[in-house]
């Protein structure tokens, strides 16, 4: 054990030093020493348990020595593992794409708001703004964890932007009423007609459609229950079934007269339907509410290929539909332009954006406002001849 300056005990791995510090020291079991520095004994006691805690229970030591590559794997496995799938895997591909390359070795406690710039600005040349600005969040986020956890004491994203564009609200696709129109005269006589046409009476996100087993009808009280998604992972090849997206996701959805027809056309046919062997397997996720593992059958999908009876993925829809869309003379668009139509339709006809919130999943309202409700021209000329009509009657 070592000593004091007065002879006094000070515990096993410290010792005080002629300078008055008190060393605290330990040996990794790769047989590394590790040894810091303390003004007063109980801070290297309390300094020293902790470490000997981490290192027997498998902690990860987290300062700012440590390089951004480990803290980013720290990070992303025990910090944010709650979050969706999806939500980590962009994380992931955009700091291994893009951050990892430049900062991944340097120490936590070296970087500096012009690395994470020079990060940024060398992606504008060859990155959508969209792809730029998720580089922006997942470094934000992962340095701002750091600095919660008293890794390290700046966030050295202070002052960084990005200057691309990302694509506007405005521009994000939905179909217009006539566009609604042609596109559904052109896929009544398609294997997917079912699809399109139960997004745009219920304004599903693809996953939710794609994950819909017929548990989640209700045919006597005529609603459609979203406490499920389903997903093809294509780079490891495998079908993946989780929650939805986030916990305001699970809803109950009323269903329109042609929404119940739909499913109810679809539900007449399943014992005729053709059934592949992928339809046998029993999937396991866990519930985003209550953390309870629940078990997911393939076998009760509503919505399955005619041809091969496998589990319809979603590239699959959208190479679909850009056949469809060249066929009725309109612009491409891919699944979620469906919910976003759903969206507008549902304003244009008065429904109230709290309702409709409700009937999307959104946590927040101004996601269902700013995100998914346009006004159309047509909507704009209609109101405008409200308008004029009230004032009409007034001056009358």
């Amino acid at each position: 054990m070592g000593k004091s300056l007065k002879r006094k005990e000070c515990g096993k791995g410290i010792r005080q030093r002629k300078d008055g510090l008190y060393s605290a020291r330990y040996y990794t079991k790769d047989g590394e020493r590790r040894e810091k520095y303390f003004k007063s004994l109980p801070e290297a006691k309390n300094w020293l348990a902790d470490t000997k805690y981490e290192l027997r229970h498998r902690v990860i030591t987290c300062n700012s020595d440590m390089s951004v590559d480990n803290w980013f794997d720290y990070w992303i496995t025990n910090i944010i593992c709650n979050l969706s799938p999806n939500c980590i895997r962009n994380y992931t591909e955009r700091y291994k794409r893009n951050v990892q390359p430049l900062i991944g070795t340097m120490c936590m406690g070296d970087v500096k708001p012009m690395h994470c710039q020079i990060i940024l600005n060398r992606m504008e040349s060859t990155y959508a703004g969209s792809t730029i600005r998720q580089t922006y969040i997942a470094m934000g986020t992962m340095f701002k964890s750091a600095v919660m956890n008293d890794i390290i004491v700046k966030h050295p994203m202070n002052g960084v932007r990005y200057n691309k564009p990302v694509r506007a609200v405005d521009d994000i696709r939905y179909l217009s009423v006539e566009e609604q129109k042609r596109f559904l005269a052109v896929a009544k006589d398609s294997h997917n007609y079912r699809q399109y046409a139960l997004l745009l009476e219920t304004g599903l996100r693809t996953g939710e459609l794609i994950g819909l087993t017929w548990d989640a009808i209700n045919w006597k009280k005529r609603t459609l229950t979203v406490n499920k998604s389903l997903e093809y992972r294509h780079h490891f090849k495998y079908w993946r079934a989780g929650p939805p997206k986030t916990v305001k996701s699970y809803r109950t959805i009323p269903l329109t007269d042609t929404a119940y027809r739909i499913l109810k056309s679809c539900y007449d046919e399943r014992l005729t339907r053709k059934e592949s062997p992928t339809l046998q397997q029993i999937l396991e996720y866990t519930d985003r509410r209550t953390g309870r593992q629940m078990y997911f059958c393939m076998h009760d999908l509503v919505f399955v290929n005619y041809r091969t009876g496998e589990p319809i993925k979603n590239s699959s829809y959208d190479t679909h539909l850009y056949k469809l869309c060249e066929k009725a003379g309109i612009a491409p668009f891919g699944m979620h332009a469906l919910r976003h139509t759903y969206a507008t339709r549902a304003i244009e006809r008065g429904m109230q954006p709290k309702v409709l919130q409700q009937l999307l999943g959104h946590a927040s309202i101004k996601t269902t406002m700013d995100k998914y409700v346009h006004v159309s021209d047509d909507s704009m000329q209609n109101a405008v001849r409200l308008f004029e009509a009230a004032d009409s009657e007034k001056k009358g």
